[in-house]
């Protein structure tokens, strides 16, 4: 699937999907992409909320999941600047990855550089971020690739000065695995350095807080019970058809949480030569 910057509506229920939060109240920092090479041909475009996948489950049901939804669009993807097949005889050498471009010249930013089935994309930016973020370097949020595993890493980009790759590993000896052009290969995802170390994990039981866990009892009676209504034909389930709850962002008894998102809008990197 070749991808471009249009943003659809929600599949999953365009007609009830509000807007994005008021950009007044969001912080703007700057993300800045730096050009290493005078011509770059791997472009950068906010990522798409379309999975093939999703776009073939029965009536476009994947996109109900509103998680997966969100975490196909949190962040900026990189395209593939050529299209080719990638094939691992197995073995640990760069020369034991075998790439053919569909244009018989080859391109120059993807090799098999590092050996063991390992497809190296040489990404043609040096990436800024504020000051404290992190940049997560990963494959496309639930594309799915058979034959190969994108390899992720964690980058300090608020102060290296050194770019960094994106690497595929090729998964199983002598399978042939197709990397389309123009479609994602690598995902930038903004995270604040400390955050995980400054949480204090505690795992205590759902009892320990009354409210909390009568609110999840209505969530799961309700559950339990829009499950089995479809088998008795009930008009109601069958015209739902399915729990918006979460979607909408409230719990069981109505009550709705400020802040919530149902999509994301990722603003586009703007070119200039300054």
């Amino acid at each position: 699937m070749n991808i471009t910057t249009d943003r659809k509506v929600d599949p999953a229920n365009p007609e009830e999907t509000p807007g994005p939060r008021d950009p007044a109240t969001i912080e703007r920092r700057t993300f800045t992409a730096y050009e290493i090479y005078h011509h770059c041909d791997m472009p950068l475009v906010p990522a798409p909320i379309d999975r093939c996948w999703m776009d073939e489950t029965h009536l476009r049901f994947a996109y109900r999941c509103l998680p997966l939804a969100i975490a196909n669009q949190a962040g900026w993807v990189i395209l593939n600047p050529a299209g080719f097949t990638a094939r691992w005889n197995g073995g640990a050498l760069g020369t034991d990855t075998t790439i053919e471009f569909d244009d018989s010249g080859g391109h120059p930013s993807v090799t098999s550089h590092f050996g063991y089935g390992i497809v190296t994309f040489n990404v043609p930016y040096l990436f800024r971020t504020p000051g404290g973020v992190n940049l997560w370097v990963k494959g496309p949020s639930n594309w799915i690739r058979d034959g190969a595993q994108a390899l992720e890493g964690i980058v300090e980009t608020d102060w290296s000065t050194a770019p960094f790759t994106m690497n595929w590993k090729l998964t199983r000896p002598h399978i042939t695995v197709r990397f389309q052009p123009n479609e994602p290969i690598c995902m930038l995802v903004p995270v604040p350095r400390g955050l995980m170390e400054s949480l204090e994990p505690r795992q205590i039981p759902l009892r320990s807080d009354p409210a909390l866990e009568q609110q999840y009892r209505a969530w799961d009676s309700s559950r339990h019970e829009f499950q089995t209504r479809p088998s008795s034909n009930d008009p109601d389930t069958v015209r739902r058809g399915w729990q918006r709850d979460y979607f909408h962002g409230q719990n069981t008894d109505g009550e709705a949480f400020d802040g919530h998102q149902t999509k994301l809008t990722v603003r586009e990197f703007v070119r200039s030569e300054a």
